[in-house]
């Protein structure tokens, strides 16, 4: 059996976790949106959860996730700004093998175009774990 191309779009289990000492369920914008669009792609979103900005939770729910057989994708939104509370580069930076420095150049490029100079102050990431 010969191997997808690269490019191929692979579908996939995924969780989706939200950093934010402000937001709820209800209120997470982001998180819907990202549920939303992986769902659009034919993405299984078989995890969800929000957690307080702290390092440890976010570790925590990254690595019950990396237990689970089934989940192949981590999708992380909330706290990589420059601001004090900001930790999510932190807690995760550490747990990736491999690190994808394309992702963050894209996405700052790509808000760049939405939200101008502001998204210099990403520290968005992505990595193999």
């Amino acid at each position: 059996m010969s191997q997808p191309h690269p490019d191929a779009a692979v579908v996939g289990q995924c969780a989706v976790l939200t950093v934010s000492d402000t937001r709820t369920p209800e209120t997470d914008k982001s998180g819907h949106l990202m549920r939303s669009r992986l769902a659009e792609a034919q993405h299984q979103v078989s995890e969800y959860a929000l957690v307080k900005d702290e390092p440890a939770q976010v570790r925590e729910q990254i690595l019950t996730w990396l237990a689970a057989p089934d989940i192949q994708a981590i999708l992380v939104n909330g706290g990589t700004g420059i601001a004090a509370h900001d930790t999510t580069y932190e807690a995760i930076s550490t747990l990736l093998t491999k690190t994808l420095p394309g992702f963050g150049e894209l996405f700052r490029m790509l808000s760049y175009e939405q939200i101008g100079s502001r998204a210099l102050a990403s520290r968005a990431i992505a990595g193999v774990c």
